[in-house]
């Protein structure tokens, strides 16, 4: 493991202990084992840290490749394969991003930094909808359904048991059959 990986798994590490907010880069560095200039080496701020954990740390939900996926296999199995991977980004993420609320000024910080990265909370749904919208150009999922609202209706169901994981400490006996049954109450197929 080079040093960028070791920076990164040790930002992974703070950021889900004490959150966005409290991690600094000081105690990243020392227990990644290098000096705070070395980190700053390999990241501009504690802002692109976050989001390359965030993207390369975490279960990749935005990087789930639907879109290219539109037209084979079954709608059905793509949709609880992204699920399932929203619902491990989401629950892994949770701790991370929800300090970044913590306070108004923060918030707004992050917003800024995250916006000229090109990054943020919207990408995974946006790609969603597009490969629903791709789908249901396709003819596989039926002209009446609103896209755009199963994608959100799904990613927040997501996000809510994340949110419910990480209060309770308990995670559900099969996370597999969650998604199936989630995508299955959304789904109405051609």
């Amino acid at each position: 493991m080079g040093t960028r990986e070791k920076i990164l798994a040790a930002a992974a590490e703070i950021m889900t202990e004490q959150g966005y907010a409290r991690a600094t880069t000081k105690e990243i560095a020392r227990v990644a084992g290098y000096s705070e200039a070395t980190l700053y080496k390999h990241f501009r701020d504690k802002t692109e840290l976050f989001v390359a954990v965030i993207g390369e740390e975490l279960p990749q939900v935005s990087r789930a490749g639907l879109i290219e996926q539109a037209g084979t296999g079954t709608v059905r199995d793509h949709l609880i394969r992204f699920t399932r991977t929203a619902l491990d980004f989401y629950t892994a993420s949770f701790p991370i991003a929800v300090s970044v609320f913590s306070s108004r000024e923060l918030l707004e910080a992050h917003r800024t930094a995250m916006r000229e990265r090109g990054a943020g909370p919207r990408h995974p749904v946006d790609g969603l909808i597009d490969y629903l919208r791709a789908e249901q150009h396709l003819g596989r999922i039926r002209a009446e359904t609103d896209v755009e609202a199963m994608a959100f209706l799904l990613l927040g169901a997501c996000f809510q048991q994340a949110f419910l994981i990480n209060f309770s400490g308990e995670k559900p006996a099969d996370l597999d059959a969650l998604s199936g049954s989630l995508v299955g109450t959304l789904l109405t197929e051609v």
